[in-house]
């Protein structure tokens, strides 16, 4: 009797793994541009995707590659000039003046 196979995506090598289906193919998960490849689970809900080439990509752009390597999130920083500004003080309700 055999071993099952695992269905732990990080166990299987990057060789016996399904080549990809898409028309130009997916870049590979080790690539610079790997955020370009094809979704194919989409999770909004829990903030993450899967794209075709294995790589989880969380939607603060931080990632999660086949291997198990972690990548941190590479959002912008605002620029200065960007920066929300504190809301401004209410102003007290003017007084409104009394028939006499």
């Amino acid at each position: 009797m055999g071993a099952e196979p695992s269905s732990d995506p990080s166990s299987v090598s990057p060789t016996s793994r399904r080549r990809c289906p898409h028309d130009p193919p997916c870049p590979a998960a080790e690539g610079a541009d790997r955020d370009a490849a094809v979704v194919t689970s989409r999770h909004c809900d829990q903030g993450w995707s899967l794209l075709c080439n294995g790589v989880i990509l969380f939607e603060d752009t931080g990632e999660i590659l086949p291997t198990g390597r972690t990548v941190e999130p590479r959002r912008p920083l605002p620029r200065p000039g960007c920066v929300p500004r504190p809301p401004l003080p209410r102003r007290a309700a003017a007084a409104t003046p009394t028939p006499v």
